[in-house]
């Protein structure tokens, strides 16, 4: 596989982090979005000033909103939210003109109804093409700023895997690879329902102690639920999974965390998504997880107290005194 172009499909500030980082190797590299007058702002500005501001993109970024000027890339780079990656599948697919692009999905969510993960939604989609998948404490301000990350990548053609670690990793994006895909997508999607939870705790002021418990106990959920979902259980103690279920729990940039503290300080969802335009892909993937739990019958406390102050109207406190005044049990991951 010779990776000449790659289009990256999804301009918010995963998708412009990832540009920006990948065209400093001189690849040619197309950014599409879906919004065209947004995406002329960012062609003419060459900077992404409502999801990524301050990172300036290179000239040889080829900006657009055709999903035609994605078509004949070798490698496809999709990065959309969750609930959009079918529909554009769909529009992409009566387009390609590369039939042996490799599709990498860097979008973490699980379909709603399905229960399907992004790479299967793509193997549904493009039979004939290689999947691989893309997840970690990646945070797209931290990426863009050329801070030192790692990330996991997962593909079950080993040499397809290989390829892409060596092309698209550097000293400051260290890519570790692996054949399993499952877990690496679950512990990517789960991890933003937690994140949720763990931003209500900073808006209620619980402290450390209360944080540190509730991370803990959300990655005993992740893995029941992510290994009765097919995952490998040694995948959720890595980057995907504990990786990337830390970052995203405790920091600042992370958009998940901040509509749970949000929440915790007494604003309501809808007033929260009226107040921004990023998406927060714990909104939806809590009623996916939901889902899932009562498919394969899994006790998920967490992910079951999120899902009802997003969907039934209950407010966070209950919620928390909900978890809080469950039996005491014994510890089991």
């Amino acid at each position: 596989m010779k990776i000449r172009e790659t289009a990256i499909i999804g301009a918010g500030g995963w998708g412009t982090a990832l540009a920006a980082l990948w065209s400093k190797r001189g690849d040619a590299i197309t950014l599409w979005g879906h919004n065209p007058e947004r995406t002329e702002r960012i062609r003419i500005a060459r900077e992404n000033a409502d999801y990524l501001p301050d990172v300036k993109l290179s000239e040889s970024i080829h900006v657009t909103s055709d999903l035609a000027d994605c078509a004949g890339a070798d490698l496809i780079v999709f990065v959309t939210p969750s609930i959009a990656l079918r529909p554009v599948a769909n529009r992409l697919r009566a387009l390609l003109s590369n039939r042996e692009a490799v599709l990498l999905s860097c979008t973490k969510g699980i379909e709603h109804g399905s229960g399907m993960r992004m790479s299967e939604i793509l193997e549904q989609v493009f039979p004939q093409n290689t999947i691989a998948v893309l997840s970690g404490p990646n945070l797209a301000v931290e990426v863009a700023r050329d801070l030192p990350t790692a990330t996991v990548l997962g593909c079950r053609v080993h040499e397809c895997a290989e390829e892409l670690q060596r092309h698209l990793g550097s000293e400051r994006f260290r890519i570790y690879s692996s054949d399993e895909t499952i877990g690496i997508e679950l512990g990517g999607a789960l991890k933003n329902v937690f994140a949720i939870a763990a931003g209500a705790s900073d808006g209620f002021g619980l402290g450390d102690n209360s944080k540190a418990a509730l991370v803990t106990r959300s990655l005993a959920e992740l893995l029941r639920l992510g290994t009765a979902m097919g995952g490998n259980p040694r995948t959720f103690y890595g980057l995907s999974g504990a990786g990337d279920l830390i970052a995203t729990c405790f920091s600042q940039h992370s958009r998940n965390r901040r509509v749970g503290e949000q929440l915790g300080r007494g604003k309501t969802l809808d007033q929260i998504v009226a107040g921004t335009h990023m998406v927060a892909e714990g909104i939806p993937t809590a009623k996916s997880a939901r889902e899932c739990a009562r498919k394969f019958n899994i006790e998920t406390p967490i992910i079951d107290q999120i899902y009802s102050v997003l969907y039934e109207g209950k407010r966070p406190d209950q919620a928390m005194q909900a978890l809080l005044g469950r039996d005491q049990k014994a510890e089991r991951l």
